[in-house]
């Protein structure tokens, strides 16, 4: 069995007597998480300290006695911490520079101690005791994660977060199942690899079976726009221009994780199709060094495009593995050759120098993220031997022997 997680967001209508002491618990549970952060930091990573164990010992009892939070949401504030914590440790071991998390946000993380679900409510724990809530639904939920998670018994709530936009509460609520894994044949009992090249013009993703999918020039004009409309209302300044400012922002927030929905679906579709057992895509930690000019924006989508595919890769029993980018858009994925050479491609052309295969430059990139995954397993003796990569038209292993799609 395999467990799956969603996540499924529901508004809140919370009493406006309890306004208060929901906000006030906001901001306790961010001076408790920044309480742990300023302790475990240090932009050394051999000194950062990122153990929830050695966190907990050294700040637990400073923040019982500074804030009213409970135990039980004080270690969910330090284990929010730890994770922020651990993130900047990792990039810290990759040479890339990072700085100590700050909270500045609202969101509490509720566990099984601190939050009670019914059918129509829930109670949620603050500074000041239980806050009744009751769940605002959406009036038609078909085709909506209510109808496919929420009312379905075997989907079982779990820890939620709480979050507060433009004066309104929402609950991000996990549900979690168990499911049976996808069942892999004599084929693909070793693995089957789908690359996946993400990009900041052009295809947002292309696939190694060659799927191009999004618009990464469409987003980036819409975001633009909205920068744009932003930066005049802010010079506007009044009550009024914020307001539609916040409007604004959920609005496109709203529309692009749409767009990077249908191109996590379409990702997840090629594997699926393609019976493939893995999902490969380079490490974001050694994009944002390769393409130094990523707007943050760019950066987000990229995070939020991988996240989104590795849960719904893992209701199929896919699962999601990263690798090291360097080379994948100069290296000729055609047969054997691997000829690696800086004018191989030019833009989203690429013709290899000395085989003279000509594909798409991001397609090339897909096959190579793909073949990048099956030659770590290789060396890594995992046992993967006869692992593939997927392609257009079919599945080639790691001595080059290619099989032929039946479709």
């Amino acid at each position: 069995m395999a467990e799956v997680v969603r996540n499924i967001q529901v508004k809140l209508n919370i009493p406006e007597s309890q306004h208060s002491a929901v906000d006030q618990t906001f901001e306790e549970f961010r001076q408790a998480a920044q309480h742990v952060a300023d302790h475990g930091w240090s932009d050394d990573p051999d000194h950062l300290v990122k153990a929830k164990n050695k966190l907990h010992k050294a700040t637990y009892t400073d923040v019982r006695e500074q804030t009213n939070l409970q135990a039980s949401l004080v270690q969910s504030a330090r284990n929010l911490a730890a994770d922020a914590l651990s993130n900047c440790h990792d990039l810290l071991e990759d040479d890339t520079n990072t700085s100590k998390p700050e909270f500045r946000g609202t969101v509490i993380v509720y566990n099984g101690r601190t939050i009670t679900y019914n059918d129509d409510h829930v109670t949620l724990s603050t500074v000041e005791g239980r806050v009744k809530a009751e769940y605002v639904f959406p009036y038609h939920d078909e085709g909506t994660p209510f109808e496919e998670y929420w009312n379905e018994d075997k989907w079982e709530k779990r820890e939620a977060t709480l979050h507060k936009r433009n004066g309104e509460y929402y609950l991000h609520v996990a549900v979690e199942n168990d499911v049976d894994p996808v069942s892999t044949d004599e084929k693909t009992e070793n693995g089957v690899v789908l690359g996946v090249d993400l990009n900041v013009d052009g295809y947002l993703a292309v696939t190694s079976t060659g799927a191009f999918l999004g618009n990464a020039d469409e987003l980036n004009h819409k975001r633009d726009e909205y920068e744009r409309c932003r930066g005049h209302l802010q010079q506007t300044g009044t009550r009024s221009a914020h307001l539609t400012i916040q409007s604004l922002g959920g609005r496109f927030a709203e529309w692009s994780r749409h767009r990077l929905h249908d191109v996590s679906n379409g990702v997840v579709r090629e594997a699926v199709e393609n019976e493939c057992t893995h999902i490969a895509f380079e490490r974001l930690t050694w994009i944002w060094t390769r393409i130094s000019n990523a707007s943050k924006f760019q950066q987000w989508a990229f995070r939020e495009i991988q996240r989104q595919v590795e849960y719904k890769a893992e209701a199929h029993g896919i699962e999601v593995d990263t690798v090291a980018p360097q080379y994948t858009s100069q290296r000729c994925s055609h047969g054997e050759c691997g000829f690696t050479h800086e004018d191989n491609r030019d833009g989203d052309e690429f013709e290899c120098l000395k085989c003279g295969k000509e594909l798409h430059a991001d397609y090339n990139a897909a096959r190579n993220v793909a073949w990048r995954l099956v030659q770590n397993w290789l060396k890594s003796g995992s046992g993967r031997a006869t692992s593939q990569l997927a392609l257009k038209s079919g599945t080639v292993n790691a001595n080059g022997d290619f099989n032929a799609s039946a479709v």
